[in-house]
């Protein structure tokens, strides 16, 4: 039996690569569940520090939904299409804008639909050259589920996410840089080396720096600047008891290079740790009226 994603993990990097090329790399339920458990497994596992997400062959990162399952489960009610399908889509893309690792989407292909909403959800994203992108829900009379009319317009601006999604045309790599959909366009042959030393340059640090700022950036985004700066007042909090971080500071006053633990739980003072927690979950009581006496508090503790 095919296998639905390949999984390869080289130098702390595992490349999860989407693998139904003869239709496209389409996002059937069972290939959306298998990358599913395969971030479960990766998020755990302190051996690989970033994923690299791409498509098999030539053609495709993904042309999207398998429109062929979907349509089953549309003529079964809208309970059923929503359960086996909306939420699951959108459990996928929930999952990548979450995740504690970095991970990069290297798009060798065409990314319609719900290739393009993984796209949009991911953190990081590298173009090939060859790269389309696509909108193609309004042809087919719905719009998109996966997150398509929340996350596109968050990156790209209202009117400009609107062209897209009620056109459905087609768009290039360098359209998408200009959205904010991927970082940069490379050329195709290039493409994994890109993605690979992309990752190679975010693993250097700190674990648990990288996955606080994941974490602050993927939860504070949509909030008030006051919720969101509580969110990273709450993250450098949980850094603060670790390993990783006294080294960091020791290292740069010592002016040598660090070397990290290697684990974003690895903690050095559990007291402590526990007491951080406490005074977030009275900060989570108190609302935002908390805000400056925390940060003042931290100011005294320095």
């Amino acid at each position: 039996m095919t296998q639905l994603v390949l999984c390869e993990s080289r130098d702390r990097v595992a490349v999860l690569t989407l693998n139904r090329p003869e239709k496209l790399n389409a996002l059937n339920y069972a290939l959306i569940d298998r990358l599913l458990d395969m971030l479960d497994r990766i998020e755990t596992d302190d051996a690989v520090r970033a994923v690299i997400l791409t498509g098999a062959g030539e053609r495709a990162f993904s042309a999207g939904a398998d429109i062929h399952e979907f349509s089953v489960s549309v003529a079964a009610g809208a309970d059923v299409a929503l359960r086996d399908f909306v939420m699951r889509g959108q459990r996928l893309t929930a999952r990548l804008e979450a995740f504690r690792k970095p991970v990069i989407a290297a798009v060798n292909g065409i990314a319609f639909g719900g290739g393009c909403e993984i796209t949009e959800a991911v953190p990081l994203a590298i173009a090939s050259d060859r790269a389309l992108f696509a909108k193609l829900e309004i042809n087919l009379a719905m719009p998109p589920t996966f997150g398509g009319t929340q996350r596109l317009p968050r990156l790209a601006g209202r009117k400009r996410a609107l062209e897209l999604l009620l056109t459905g045309e087609a768009f290039s790599a360098a359209r998408a840089v200009e959205l904010g959909l991927v970082n940069r366009i490379v050329p195709q042959a290039e493409l994994m080396p890109a993605a690979h030393d992309l990752a190679r340059r975010i693993i250097t640090h700190s674990q648990a720096a990288v996955a606080s700022i994941l974490t602050a950036v993927a939860r504070g985004i949509n909030l008030s600047i006051a919720e969101g700066l509580l969110v990273e007042a709450e993250q450098f909090a949980r850094i603060v008891p670790t390993a990783d971080l006294r080294e960091g500071l020791d290292a740069w006053i010592e002016r040598r290079k660090p070397a990290y633990d290697g684990s974003w739980t690895h903690i050095t003072r559990p007291s402590e740790a526990r007491r951080a927690s406490l005074a977030l979950d009275r900060l989570a009581d108190q609302g935002e009226t908390a805000t400056r006496p925390f940060m003042l508090g931290w100011k005294r503790q320095k």
